[in-house]
């Protein structure tokens, strides 16, 4: 019976990896897999996912207009065995809901890896729905510096001084982001020195 899978995690807890490991075994498997990613995150080429262990994977890409469900149909959702979408946070309120269609219509499991909140603490719109609507949600642990479960996301400047305004999407990794602690998170504490 196919799902909604939503996993989501801080920055840097191997949500990528996760979904080039999944990628691979259903390939091979001799299975297809469908690979989406955002084309807000570019950093290493446009349709192209890359975890931070240097795994790598081409993959289609969506806006904010994609129609997941029409894309999936005009990709031959009969030969689809599952489909597999990174950065799941930059999804539309009605792009989760074509994930469901495609799930509940076309009997095809749907894996999304994403944040779930950002740098100020507030969710993203595709995390918001998948965490209403997914059938499985599934938490990736990363740790706080300080040893605890991070669960939260802090921007911080060229000069390490931590962001707390500004825009929602800003793309970038580790000179941009880290990922703490809720206590960390409220005291501004990056723990870079």
């Amino acid at each position: 019976m196919a799902k909604l899978y939503f996993y989501y995690s801080s920055m840097n807890a191997g949500k990528s990896t996760m979904l080039l490991q999944i990628n691979h075994n259903y390939m091979e498997r001799g299975m297809r897999p469908l690979v989406f990613t955002s084309c807000h995150d570019d950093r290493s080429g446009e349709g192209v996912i890359v975890s931070r262990i240097g795994l790598s994977h081409e993959a289609n890409i969506f806006k904010e207009n994609t129609n997941l469900y029409e894309e999936v149909i005009d990709l031959g959702h009969e030969s689809i065995d599952c489909l597999l979408i990174d950065e799941a946070q930059f999804l539309t309120r009605n792009q989760v809901q074509q994930l469901s269609l495609i799930v509940d219509q076309l009997n095809i499991s749907v894996m999304s890896f994403g944040l779930r909140t950002d740098f100020q603490g507030k969710l993203f719109e595709g995390s918001k729905f998948l965490l209403a609507i997914a059938d499985n949600l599934k938490e990736i642990k990363n740790i706080c510096h300080c040893g605890k479960k991070a669960t939260m996301i802090l921007r911080f400047d060229e000069q390490g001084l931590v962001i707390t305004e500004g825009e929602q999407i800003v793309i970038g990794g580790e000179e941009r982001y880290v990922s703490v602690c809720r206590k960390h998170f409220y005291e501004k504490c990056t723990g870079i020195i």
